[in-house]
């Protein structure tokens, strides 16, 4: 089945005339088959030749008829990249969710990796917010009709149960975070705990002796282990402050700790908004950073440039990650059977910069 408008077979394109298979075959120097196996997604190509079509695509500006090509090859060309919570059907809470998402520079760097990872196969990410139990009844809807072949699921919350429901409902979908027990997802994460003991490392060899962390919420696997792994580094009693993600967090709790041990020389905070809260405060307080207090922070973001001090900080590969995750869907989507769930880790690593 031709999947763009045909015209007779060696006829030259006019003005105003849709390019078809056979003028891009032409520019390429390949047959239409070629052309049509590459335009369909087909995998067993040589990739040289794949570039040369894609490039005589580009060139000719020939236009798939997406509903054909759906008919051939049973998939739509999209999947659903899904920011998902666990909160209320409340109008308020939903808007907060959304805002939340948006300021978070986690999420946009999580996005930039997807949409760069799925560029040169062709297939485009549809962005759903899902909070709700009707959000979430939305998105397996819209997966289970074939609107999108799969999801990239990124979610905010460890009691959120759409990834148990991807998963029950056996559609193709990538976690980004380990799953919780008995959910069987393909999935990436981050060694967090790692991460933390790297902070820890790096702030006893600056000399600092009187250390605290500001973690995220409690109930947060990756929260718990970046502290987890901090604290067993520094061998020793460390204060915490809980904060939740957030630059206000970050204020609040570093506060609270300056309260509780006024004479504190080091700070590791769970994500950089938070470590940046922690230099207003410290500033406010007449503490220098680094001189009198060093901060490490989490994520390596965009918020750890902006930051003054810029964040000494534990590199989270997020653009890496989310490139793996498409890579896994896709190898999903191809091979629905294939052995699994699928698990890959990644490693942090410090960058050090001012604030210690």
């Amino acid at each position: 089945m031709d999947t763009g408008r045909r015209r007779g077979a060696g006829t030259a394109a006019g003005p105003g005339t849709p390019p078809t298979l056979e003028d891009v075959a032409r520019a390429a120097g390949v047959s239409r088959a070629t052309v049509s196996r590459v335009v369909n997604g087909v995998r067993n190509v040589d990739p040289a030749i794949a570039l040369a079509v894609r490039r005589a695509v580009s060139t000719t500006g020939y236009v798939p008829n997406r509903a054909a090509r759906s008919l051939v090859t049973r998939r739509s060309g999209a999947v659903a990249l899904v920011v998902s919570g666990a909160g209320s059907a409340s109008a308020g809470e939903r808007d907060a969710f959304a805002a939340r998402v948006f300021q978070d520079p986690f999420f946009g760097r999580a996005v930039s990796g997807v949409v760069r990872a799925l560029r040169p196969s062709g297939v485009h990410p549809v962005l759903m917010l899902a909070d709700t139990a009707e959000d979430r009844a939305e998105v397996l809807g819209y997966l289970g009709q074939g609107s999108a072949d799969g999801a990239l699921l990124v979610t905010t919350h460890p009691r959120d149960p759409l990834p148990g429901m991807l998963a029950q409902a056996g559609l193709p979908a990538v976690l980004f975070a380990r799953p919780a027990d008995g959910v069987q997802l393909d999935h990436v994460d981050l060694r967090h705990a790692e991460g933390g003991a790297l902070a820890a490392r790096h702030l006893l060899a600056r000399g600092c002796e009187r250390l605290a962390v500001i973690t995220g919420p409690a109930d947060v696997p990756a929260s718990r282990e970046r502290a987890a792994g901090f604290r067993r580094a520094a061998a020793g009693r460390v204060p915490v402050a809980e904060g939740d993600f957030t630059l206000e967090g970050g204020e609040q709790a570093m506060s609270s700790l300056l309260a509780r041990r006024p004479d504190l020389d080091g700070v590791f905070a769970a994500n950089d908004l938070m470590a940046q809260g922690a230099c207003l405060v410290l500033r406010e307080h007449g503490r220098r950073v680094p001189q009198d207090v060093a901060v490490v922070g989490f994520d390596d973001s965009s918020a750890a440039e902006a930051s003054r001090p810029r964040l000494t900080t534990v590199r989270q590969p997020v653009e890496d990650m989310a490139a793996e995750m498409v890579r896994l869907l896709l190898e999903r989507i191809a091979s629905p059977a294939a052995a699994g769930p699928r698990g890959v880790l990644f490693s942090p690593v410090l960058v050090p910069r001012d604030s210690a």
